[in-house]
């Protein structure tokens, strides 16, 4: 008998299986599609930071601002170092004309990841 993560019957690789899945539609333009496979994902494994990362990456493409920050926000809240996780909570913030929100998160981004398009968008100069 198979190992189950709950009373719905999924199984860790069914998990797995969901996750790449979502991955491939959110790189093919189907963000609606790989929020609906990380739904159940994240259900069963409310701890899986990837996961958070992804549906917040899948909100943010579909143009679902609000929960891409909240999404973000988590990620951020279990791994404040997670450079990316800034940048794209700036760009969200940039999106809903939050400028000030953006640009802390803009530099923080920066600070943490040297990378030529956070050091372009932390703006320390301005």
């Amino acid at each position: 008998m198979p190992e189950t993560s709950g009373p719905t019957g999924r199984t860790p690789e069914t998990d797995v299986i969901d996750f790449r899945a979502a991955e491939h539609l959110l790189a093919a333009r189907d963000p609606q599609g790989a929020v609906k496979l990380l739904d159940s994902v994240i259900a069963a494994h409310p701890e899986n930071t990837a996961a958070r990362l992804l549906r917040a990456r899948a909100f943010f493409a579909a143009a679902q601002l609000r929960p891409a920050e909240l999404e973000f926000t988590i990620v951020l809240e279990r791994e404040p170092d997670n450079a990316f996780a800034h940048f794209a909570l700036a760009r969200t913030y940039e999106r809903q004309n939050r400028p000030e929100q953006a640009r802390r998160h803009f530099r923080l981004a920066a600070a943490l990841d040297p990378n030529p398009q956070f050091l372009r968008r932390a703006d320390f100069d301005g």
